[in-house]
């Protein structure tokens, strides 16, 4: 047979591992940080008749700006962040915040340019920056996961990337930057700063959102996703808000057409019903803190956190521990520095499970 090897393949592209992380059907999946709480009948009702209303048209190509899901999107921003007052032409939405870093760095990235992050962080923020052709500079996040403003500064000053990466709250660590580590990179960026607010929604009461940011920025670019607090991981919808200059630039770069009328109309659903799927909000946050404080108590190192998973160690044989959680039916995730492992925040069954797989694992 055929293999990749014997493909005229891109030289960068070779020897490179897809991304994905482990599928596997166990009792206790917490390793993809999604929300455990399923849509209601009621919600589960309401979306299949919005897909059976534009299933009658699904001959036609669907709205190629997505314009009445960027208006919900930007009110839905408004009300999380008062003050923001964002309008549909600085919000753009594509199919899940990939898809939106990936347009981002075909339009300010590309051979000849680099784009800097501070990792630990989100895994494919380097992958999408070197298939996009972008050269890709890893200047570390301190010991205890922050990133102290000088140092980031001076990073960017030595190397003068074009697209900046920072992730509040942080993935794999939990770890949420205060506005003066935004503000100082912005001041210093010579290029677009991205700020990954993937799980922005689960972070602590009064942690302010770049979004508050956002006027006289216009290089400022924040993403979010429903895939998250949500629980629409299936969806795939992404988006940001940005200058209406930036949008501008990423219409340039996106394929036509790229949200289907059937995810439109499930995410336009979804942000109607949003109270009911932000619901389970608060009752994560507070299983993410009783899991730190059980951690803790159990000895374990443990990073502060302000999203649904936490960050914990450390094991000089992780994947011992990965195995022996899995060996009991609860699948977590082995990524991050060494020695350190990550779970994310289920439901009080499912945490409880994990409770008792640790203990019997280590």
């Amino acid at each position: 047979m055929t293999s990749l090897d014997d493909l005229p393949i891109r030289d960068d592209l070779r020897g490179r591992e897809p991304y994905g992380a482990p599928q596997l059907e166990v009792p206790v999946a917490l390793n993809t940080n999604e929300n455990p709480y399923p849509p209601s009948e009621r919600l589960v009702k309401a979306l299949g008749e919005a897909v059976a209303d534009v299933a009658g048209s699904l001959n036609r190509y669907p709205d190629r700006d997505a314009v009445a899901l960027r208006e919900d999107l930007a009110a839905f921003l408004n009300e999380d962040t008062p003050g923001a007052g964002l309008t549909s032409r600085q919000v753009w939405a594509a199919n899940g915040s990939n898809e939106i870093i990936q347009q981002i760095l075909q339009a300010f990235g590309g051979p000849g340019r680099a784009a800097m992050g501070f990792e630990p962080s989100y895994s494919m923020h380097p992958i999408i920056t070197r298939v996009s052709g972008t050269r890709w500079i890893d200047a570390h996040r301190d010991e205890d996961f922050g990133l102290e403003p000088a140092r980031a500064v001076a990073a960017i000053e030595e190397h003068r990337p074009d697209v900046v990466f920072l992730t509040s709250p942080n993935n794999p660590t939990g770890t949420a930057l205060p506005l003066e580590s935004i503000e100082a990179v912005l001041a210093a960026a010579p290029g677009m700063v991205v700020v990954d607010e993937a799980y922005a929604e689960f972070r602590r009461a009064g942690t302010p959102s770049a979004l508050t940011l956002l006027p006289g920025n216009p290089r400022l670019i924040v993403t979010r996703t429903m895939s998250k607090a949500f629980a629409m991981a299936g969806t795939r919808l992404g988006y940001l808000a940005a200058d209406p200059a930036v949008v501008d630039a990423l219409l340039l770069v996106r394929l036509p057409y790229h949200l289907s009328a059937v995810t439109q109309a499930v995410a336009r659903t979804a942000l109607a019903h949003g109270a009911e799927l932000l619901g389970t909000v608060d009752r994560l946050r507070r299983e993410r803190d009783d899991l730190v404080g059980w951690l803790r108590g159990e000895g374990f190192t443990v990073a502060d956190s302000d999203a649904n998973f936490v960050l914990f160690g450390r094991f000089p044989d992780r994947g011992r521990i990965w195995r022996g959680l899995l060996d009991r039916g609860v699948l977590i995730r082995e990524v991050g520095p060494p020695e350190w492992l990550r779970v994310s925040v289920g439901t009080a069954e499912e945490m409880a499970a994990f409770r008792t797989a640790m203990k019997e694992s280590v």
